[in-house]
């Protein structure tokens, strides 16, 4: 298998690492989003101010109709019967670039699209983020349980392996670390999963689909201020990408208990095995579809560019919500040639996608005949569905940094999205009382709690002896820094 060639070390000495500096706030720790947010927003009002985004006008006053609405809906189905795309995969998956399937937007390109987000979603909905607890960064659940818990028994897809990551630098706002001594890990993270489609959902699509869902983080403004805005060589050409980035992909540790090997060699070897089943021993049509949030959206382009020259004739998409920049034009060039699919989902008022290189980056490639080519600059990759928070009655007005950013409010605009010139579709079904789980982008007249999705009582329980206790992990979800994920598939 090729490996990605790297200058920089990615291989640590564990005496090196300061990992009580810059604790992480949770990505759903509700108090800590609402301190967070003041400063976000103040740092967002500027650079707003910089890049001209108008802020939103007051909403109409349809509010009054709003809470019917969504009453109206509470007793009907949340998603539509799944329909056969068997002949239309390539399609919808970019094999011409989405073109004339964006704007406006086709169904059941909508679907696929709302289905990696949740994919995506599950990510921070099953980590631990309790400060108190001895597992926080991990994920609260094996990988038999993972999609029930999140509410994806349904999607047709099993976990294979879970992915650890760790970084060299000094990244904040990624890293969950617990407040006590005695830990799970005080070096690594649970950044993600790999999942595979199953028999019948892969008839439906047209053939077996392996997933890489990778974490990004909610709170943006620190990592931006931290990023270390330096571009690091990749691979063997002029490519390069953002060096935290490569550091959280390619970083690993002997001393480590999960970061042995790195998220990088982690996920390839998930890969190839499943590769190597499907395709060579069962002569099956195999996709690679790759997805991820903010950071979780640059792990993504990361993860498509080692795969793409690992498996050359593997069709490989990457769908990524809110990601920022991650390399240079020579980077980009790379994954075009390479053949990977690539379609960035963003939000017109969210400020993350236009990071890093909010002044040098593509639009410098308009003077390549004045300057040549410019190997220092970043630039986006792939095609773009740009949506409007305005475009939904259902969302708040006002600059809300986090809220904006966060993936559900994403899903809840796709959701809604018929083309540029239309407005919000009345039969979008995704639960509105969603965009609401860990910030306060609803309106009012919806009656939704803000910051809704926790633990009841926060993950205390009362004994028989009517005190109030933080219960232990059941055995079976206790990660295993030793043991593979046992495959569903049996190899």
């Amino acid at each position: 298998m090729k490996a990605i060639h790297l200058p920089l070390v990615t291989h640590l000495h564990h005496h090196n690492l300061d990992l009580t500096k810059n604790r992480v706030p949770k990505v759903y720790a509700y108090q800590d989003v609402v301190k967070t947010s003041k400063k976000s927003n103040r740092l967002g009002e500027k650079l707003s101010n910089l890049l001209n985004i108008q802020k939103n006008d007051p909403p109409p006053s349809t509010h009054s109709t709003l809470n019917n609405i969504h009453e109206d809906k509470a007793n009907t189905p949340t998603m539509s019967p799944k329909e056969d795309i068997s002949d239309r995969w390539r399609d919808i998956h970019g094999v011409h670039e989405w073109e004339g399937l964006l704007d406006p937007l086709h169904p059941l390109l909508r679907r696929e699209i709302v289905k990696y987000g949740e994919f995506a979603q599950a990510t921070y909905d099953a980590l631990d983020i309790d400060s108190f607890s001895e597992y926080c960064g991990s994920c609260m659940y094996n990988s038999h349980k993972l999609f029930d818990k999140s509410g994806l028994n349904k999607s047709g897809y099993k976990v294979t392996k879970y992915i650890y990551a760790m970084s060299q630098i000094d990244m904040p706002q990624w890293l969950e670390r617990s407040k006590l001594t005695y830990t799970w890990s005080k070096d690594s993270n649970w950044i993600g999963f790999v999942a595979v489609s199953d028999d019948e959902e892969s008839r439906r699509i047209g053939r077996r689909d392996i997933v890489v869902a990778w974490r990004g983080t909610v709170t943006p403004s620190e990592w931006y201020e931290n990023m270390q805005r330096k571009l690091e060589s990749i691979g063997h050409m002029d490519s390069k990408v953002e060096h935290g980035f490569l550091s959280i992909y390619t970083s690993k540790c002997d001393s480590t208990r999960y970061n042995k090997s790195s998220a990088s060699e982690q996920v390839m070897k998930e890969l190839k095995t499943l590769v190597d089943f499907y395709k060579t021993k069962s002569a099956e049509q195999v996709s690679l579809t790759i997805t991820g949030h903010s950071l979780g959206g640059a792990l993504a382009l990361l993860n498509a560019y080692e795969s793409a020259a690992n498996f050359p004739k593997l069709p490989i998409s990457v769908i990524s919500f809110a990601a920022p920049r991650v390399g240079n034009i020579a980077f980009r060039d790379e994954l075009y040639q390479m053949g990977v699919k690539i379609l960035r989902v963003t939000v017109k008022q969210d400020l993350v996608p236009r990071m890093p290189g909010i002044v040098l980056n593509e639009s410098l490639q308009k003077f390549d005949d004045l300057t040549g080519t410019l190997e220092w600059i970043y630039t986006h990759v792939g095609a773009e569905l740009k949506l409007d928070v305005r475009s939904s009655p259902y969302l708040k007005r006002g600059f809300n940094f986090i809220g904006i950013h966060m993936l559900e409010t994403y899903l809840h605009l796709v959701d809604g999205f018929v083309s540029s010139s239309s407005t919000f579709r009345s039969n979008a079904k995704r639960d509105v009382a969603l965009v609401n789980k860990a910030c306060d982008m609803l309106v009012d007249e919806l009656r939704i709690p803000t910051c809704w999705y926790q633990l009841a009582h926060k993950g205390l329980e009362c004994n028989s002896y009517g005190r109030w206790v933080r219960p232990k992990r059941d055995p079976e979800d206790i990660p295993s820094p030793t043991s593979r994920e046992e495959n569903t598939y049996g190899f």
